[in-house]
């Protein structure tokens, strides 16, 4: 029987490898992952000699070759769970067409300490991953922001003060938010507060970060003023389908939102 087994790896401290993991990583003809530096550190750790081979996104190409080449295959992504926000959702489709059996081992991943630990409801959530860049972003913001459950994002340090600001901007600063970052490494930090807050707290972000939203807070009787809130959002560049949404997410109803939006693009 041929073999892909997904091998989730440590997000940060290595004694969080599972013995089942180790056990793949030792018996496999190979070992595929996104970073030989990386993995090979694991490995050394371990006393694992198995040979890596580097697939990534960049390489993904190498992928075919790879499963004619061998019959017992470890996938590991950089860290955590492979599949998730990573190229192995790729080599899995193409190792099904060529007959493998593909299993998935349990183990670390960075969205489910954070969820847990946020103080935010758990019960249901939606797990989003990374957003989309352009103007698909904001709008892809809108709707999300219009979730009843719980949303969980992943976020570069890079990028972190603009998704915040964009968050303040279509959910409402005073908006609910759990940020966790470096996640069981020697600086892990949850923060919990506002949308507003948090754009201060991280002025100088450093680290990996996951984002965990609260869902959307029953509508009150007193809605907003359309128009108002219309302009608002108007001006941090959302428009049409996508400031629709938005007013949506702010309370507004939905036949008024699609009319302040309309009458938006008309003046």
């Amino acid at each position: 029987m041929r073999r892909l087994v997904l091998v989730p790896t440590p997000i940060g401290n290595l004694a969080d490898v599972t013995l089942r993991a180790l056990e793949v990583l030792r018996e496999a003809e190979v070992v595929a992952c996104e970073d030989t530096r990386r993995t090979a550190k694991l490995l050394r750790h371990y006393g694992i000699t198995t040979p890596l081979q580097r697939l990534d996104q960049h390489t993904m190409d190498r992928a075919d070759r790879l499963l004619e080449e061998h019959s017992y295959i470890a996938y590991a992504s950089d860290a955590g769970t492979p599949g998730i926000s990573d190229p192995g959702a790729g080599l899995v489709e193409l190792a099904l067409q060529k007959g493998f059996h593909v299993e998935a081992l349990p183990g670390p991943t960075a969205f489910v300490p954070a969820l847990v630990a946020s103080g935010l409801p758990v019960a249901r959530f939606v797990f989003e991953g990374f957003l989309p860049g352009g103007r698909a972003r904001k709008r892809r913001l809108a709707i999300l922001a219009r979730e009843e459950r719980t949303v969980v994002l992943y976020e570069a340090p890079h990028r972190l003060a603009r998704t915040l600001a964009d968050l303040a901007e279509i959910y409402g600063p005073g908006h609910r938010v759990a940020l966790a970052r470096e996640l069981t490494k020697k600086h892990e930090e949850i923060w919990r507060g506002s949308l507003a807050d948090a754009r201060e707290h991280f002025a100088q972000p450093r680290g990996e970060f996951v984002l965990v939203l609260a869902p959307r807070e029953p509508v009150a009787e007193a809605r907003p003023d359309a128009a108002e809130l219309a302009a608002e959002l108007a001006a941090t560049g959302l428009s049409g389908r996508a400031l629709a949404e938005a007013l949506e997410a702010r309370g507004v109803s939905r036949n008024e939102a699609r009319q302040a939006a309309y009458r938006k693009e008309k003046t």
